[in-house]
């Protein structure tokens, strides 16, 4: 291989392992395109040095939360519900947007939880943070992992509407779950993201899960 080149497919790396990082660049104007119920498009001129300048177009988004719900046999709770952009009804764990202004990031997770599953969790951590289209939009979203689950009570439940109401609900053994987002049977980015994450933190003993309260980074 020629020097310089790219690594040697397999060869072990000689730096630390890859972070991603906060690098904000100048931004010198920014215009409102159009004002949604839940979020914005925005453009951007962005002043990118010896690169120059351009413009970007993307979504403005509050963020969201979903919960990957484990019971005591290893089971993760999906909810079936329709996405009209896409024109499927998707098999999702429960979620949600940061729509409260200051709500911190687990107590969006339990209301969601609550809302969509009528279900209450004793034991909470952070399983994995992503973004979901950082070419197009700065939505970012952290999935929770709730165990020691309980229901809440009949008469404190949510009135579920639109497209929530009536979704069904199953409990699929972890192990199915992954091998149906590997085969592809299964696109909702928490699901696949949650799945594959949960399935992979089992495997390692749960010992990389970080607390709920983790900061989110960059």
């Amino acid at each position: 291989m020629a020097a310089g080149g790219p690594a040697e497919v397999g060869a072990p790396s000689e730096a630390a392992a890859p972070s991603d990082v906060a690098a904000p660049r100048s931004v010198t104007g920014t215009e409102l395109l159009h004002a949604g119920m839940i979020w914005d498009v925005v453009r951007d001129t962005v002043d990118l040095g010896d690169a120059g300048t351009v413009r970007r177009e993307y979504v403005r988004h509050p963020g969201a939360v979903s919960v990957v719900a484990l019971d005591e046999q290893d089971r993760v709770l999906l909810l079936r519900q329709y996405r009209h952009p896409v024109g499927q009804e998707l098999w999702e764990p429960p979620a949600g947007l940061l729509d409260v202004p200051g709500e911190p990031l687990q107590a969006a997770a339990a209301r969601e939880l609550a809302e969509e599953a009528d279900l209450v969790a004793e034991s909470w951590w952070t399983l994995v943070d992503y973004r979901s289209s950082p070419g197009g939009s700065d939505e970012a979203l952290r999935v929770f992992l709730a165990r020691d689950l309980r229901a809440v009570p009949e008469a404190e439940r949510h009135t579920r509407e639109a497209e929530e109401h009536g979704m069904p609900v199953r409990w699929v053994p972890l192990d199915e779950a992954a091998t149906a987002v590997l085969g592809g049977r299964l696109h909702n980015p928490s699901t696949v993201i949650g799945v594959l994450a949960a399935a992979a933190a089992r495997a390692r003993g749960w010992t990389d899960l970080r607390p709920a309260d983790a900061p989110v980074l960059p």
